[in-house]
This record gives C-alpha cells, structure tokens and sequence, in this order.
C-alpha cells in the first residue's frame, strides 16, 4: 500500500480539492492508497475538511497537531503514522503535481528505494528569492556531499528508509536532506513547480529565514568555521598594521593619535561579537537536543 503524507496548515480551501484530485489519480491507477493529512496546528477549519474528508472516503485519515510544530514535524509525524509499504511527501497546495506520484510509485515497483522529486523549474519567484534559495542550497549541498539546487520534499520513500529516518533522534531533522543523505538505491523524477490554485503562500519572509538557519545549523558546522576564518582574518589585518606601525617608528615618522588602535578595536570587537553569536545558536542547538523534547504533540486523529 501506497501511503500519501500531505501536511497541512491554513489550507481549508485546499483540502477537498487535494482529496479529489490523488484520491482519484490513484485509484484510476489502481493503487491501493491511504491520504495521510497532518494538520500543523491550523487557525482556520483544516481539521473540520478533513474530518468532513474522512467521513466520506475512506482512504482518508487525519492527525492533528496541539500546536504548531512546523512542516518538518508535520512530516516526520506522517511518517510516523503511515501504514503503507511505501510514502509519498506532497504539499497540500498542489504545486507539486500529483501525477508524478503514478511515475514515483512505478520506479518503486522496479526496485528504487528513494525516488527523488526534482524541480526543472522553480515556477515564479522574486530575484532576491532566488539567490537566497541558491545560496542555501550552496551551504547545504557542500554540507551534505552531493548537488541540492533542485531538492524538494516531493519524494517516495520506501519502508526501510522510513525505518531509518524514524530511528534518528534529531530533534531539530531536516527531512530534504537527510531523506538524501541515508543512502539506498535512488533515482530523480523532474516536474515543474505549478502555481498555487487558492489563497497564498504561508512562508513569510521571516519564517523562510528562520527555517534556512535551523536547517543549516542541524545539518552542518560550516558556520562555526567562519569564526576561524574571521580569526585569521583580524589576525592579518593585525600583522599588517603592526608592521607598519614598526616600520614607520623607525623612519622616526609615527604619527600621534590613536586611529590605527580604534580600527583595529572596532574590527576585533564585531568578529568577536560575530563569533560568539555563530557559538551561541550552536549552544541553543545542543540545549534543545540534550532537553530530549518530542518533535510533535498529536492533539487527535480521524
């Protein structure tokens, strides 16, 4: 059986559309399927669509959320509750497209353990989205080994590589890049991102930034090396000054006054700052980890 993880959040319009359209991809396919739907702890009637979704098809099931705990729980809490062989990531919204789910499932069928959802585009996006989409997927393909610029969380995951990703206690789990990460015969399927039908996109600003960052630190040290690199980099600066300053001494041509002395001060304090900013997420990090809190709190199910 064919399990499909659709988290949800805010997503009341979309709900009976999303039902219909896989539930009847699939079953004109001949899949035997369950849509598994995580509402991540919605201020609007998600929950009562799905209810209403549950009560008549039974191939829908519902868990919800006391609160919010973010799309990487929602996930990781489908999977979680997932009774099928294999699983399918998809967002609610129907950008990506479900058909592929059909393509996804048959390569499955041929042996492939994890079949990647890649974009061959990225639909509509504002310039500086984009570099900050590729500069983040720069960090974490660097972080990870291996090329992340069209990653996505639209995959197929077969059992035992959900086994495996249930079995790490992270805490604070990056799905798109550990689903990666683990291994297991792999291979790609191309779509293109469509346009979303209703309402608006619930990543703001803020919110992407926030998950960039979290992700990044989950997965990597690489910012921490920065703070070696700011200390070799004050340390030049350093050299070079003082030397000058030696030079200029006996020439018998320093001149008075304390410039050099403040510059030297203002860049030294602000790397440090810097520094003990980067150490300091890190710290947070590992109090979050060590506290041993659950990913998710399930208020109900249907």
């Amino acid at each position: 059986m064919l399990s499909v993880i659709i988290p949800a959040y805010n997503e009341e319009q979309m709900i009976p559309k999303t039902v219909s359209v896989i539930d009847g991809i699939l079953c004109e396919a001949h899949i035997d399927h369950e849509l598994l739907f995580v509402n991540d702890g919605s201020k609007d009637s998600t929950w009562e669509k799905i209810e209403e979704a549950a009560s008549t098809s039974r191939s829908v099931k519902g868990v919800s959320f006391s609160r919010n705990f973010g799309k990487e729980s929602a996930i990781f809490a489908g999977l979680s509750k997932a009774s099928g062989d294999c699983c399918v990531v998809i967002d609610c919204d129907l950008q990506h497209p479900p058909e592929k789910i059909v393509e996804m499932y048959r390569l499955w069928e041929q042996g492939f353990e994890i079949i990647e959802g890649v974009k061959s585009s990225r639909g509509k996006e504002s310039g500086l989205h984009k570099f900050a989409a590729k500069s983040f997927y720069e960090i974490m393909s660097n972080a990870v080994g291996f090329d992340m610029s069209r990653a996505s969380d639209f995959k197929l995951l077969d059992r035992k590589a959900i086994n495996v990703l249930l079995n790490m206690n992270e805490k604070n789990a990056f799905f798109r890049a550990l689903s990666s990460w683990i291994g297991f015969k792999s291979t790609e399927v191309e779509y293109d991102v469509r346009e979303r039908e209703v309402g608006t996109s619930k990543w703001s600003t803020r919110s992407l930034i926030k998950y960039a960052v979290t992700n990044i630190t989950s997965f990597t040290s690489a910012p921490m090396q920065l703070v070696t690199l700011l200390g070799v980099i004050v340390f030049i600066v350093g050299l070079a000054t003082s030397i000058e300053a030696i030079v200029r001494f006996f020439q018998g041509t320093a001149q008075p006054g304390f410039t050099t002395v403040i510059i030297l001060q203002c860049f030294t304090g602000s790397f440090i700052m810097f520094g003990l900013g980067v150490i300091g997420f890190y710290i947070s990090k590992i109090y979050e980890e060590v506290k041993g809190r659950p990913k998710f709190i399930i208020d109900k199910t249907v």
